[in-house]
């Protein structure tokens, strides 16, 4: 039940994040992320047409050829049969963009102007609890959190539309559900967030939210080895520190896109893909921010691979 829609809670979303390499051993980088949204506005009002809940979804190829994202949005009210996020199991739509899971698979399907993806999504084992049982605290106050799972190390098939091709593509992939009426306190500038599926068959999800002055506010995340239950980490087991910077020639922004982590006392290092993973989603969500494939190194040896989300720069 808890992998559908929860509309009592202000903010949800569905992410999907990971790496894929089609049959020339080409490797890209992937997004896709279905939000749902309720306004607050017209509770009352008996049209079905009203615009109770809403329904966003974002996609982005990471392509290093190119050199920064190809990216497609869309935003719609929630309105059956054309958008709409499902209570009994994950179904996020909007026409035939879709996120499903289908017995213990998921299913993506976007169509951009682009690139289009189709892929399906295998999990390798049981959902991964975040935080105490599911409950992500996101400052010492309680009352800013979220309930929170992962599904890492999901083995990832289907096809890839590029350029007039279609090609095969395999990989591992990344999938987060979250749900709050209340993330972000008011001394909050934003987020650093890190999934990263581990060569070991292991995983790791850390985050720290950042204040307004650049320093951690909170810290946490998840560490799991090969199909085993996740290790809740504590603010003093996880810290991040800015390596390198990079400022996009777009929006003036800069983001730390090389990072030293220090995660339960091991010493680690965050490279990128590329350095332009900035993703510009103000036609739907109304934010940009980084978000891109990165690896993940201990004294220059890759351990793994996935995702890092920087948000507030």
């Amino acid at each position: 039940r808890d992998s559908g829609a929860h509309p009592d809670f202000r903010t949800e979303w569905w992410y999907v994040t990971g790496w894929l390499t089609d049959d020339q051993g080409l490797e890209r980088g992937f997004q896709v992320t279905f939000f749902r949204v309720a306004t607050g506005i017209g509770a009352d009002n008996p049209s079905r047409f009203a615009p109770r809940q809403l329904i966003l979804a974002l996609a982005a190829l990471a392509d290093p050829a190119r050199g920064q994202l190809l990216h497609a949005e869309r935003a719609e009210r929630a309105l059956e049969p054309l958008a709409g996020a499902g209570l009994e199991g994950t179904r996020a739509w909007i026409r035939d963009w879709e996120l499903t899971l289908d017995g213990n698979q998921y299913r993506t399907r976007i169509q951009g102007q682009a690139f289009a993806l189709d892929l399906n999504l295998a999990p390798a084992a049981a959902p991964l609890l975040n935080g105490q049982a599911g409950f992500s605290q996101k400052t010492a106050d309680p009352r800013h959190a979220s309930y929170y799972y992962s599904r890492p190390q999901l083995e990832v098939s289907g096809s890839l539309a590029l350029e007039g091709r279609e090609l095969r593509v395999r990989g591992r992939a990344w999938l987060d559900h979250e749900w709050s009426s209340e993330l972000l306190s008011a001394e909050a500038q934003g987020w650093d967030w890190i999934g990263i599926n581990l060569h070991d068959g292991g995983s790791v999800m850390a985050f720290r939210m950042r204040g307004r002055d650049g320093s951690t506010l909170w810290a946490a995340g998840t560490l799991s080895g090969d199909g085993a239950k996740g290790r809740h980490l504590t603010p003093d087991q996880v810290a991040f520190q800015p390596r390198r910077l990079w400022q996009s020639p777009r929006t003036g922004k800069t983001y730390p896109v090389e990072w030293d982590l220090s995660v339960d006392g091991k010493s680690w290092q965050l490279v990128p893909l590329m350095e332009d993973q900035e993703l510009d989603g103000r036609r739907s969500t109304g934010v940009v921010y980084w978000e891109g494939a990165v690896r993940l190194l201990e004294a220059g040896r890759e351990l793994g691979r996935g995702y890092l989300e920087m948000t507030g720069y």
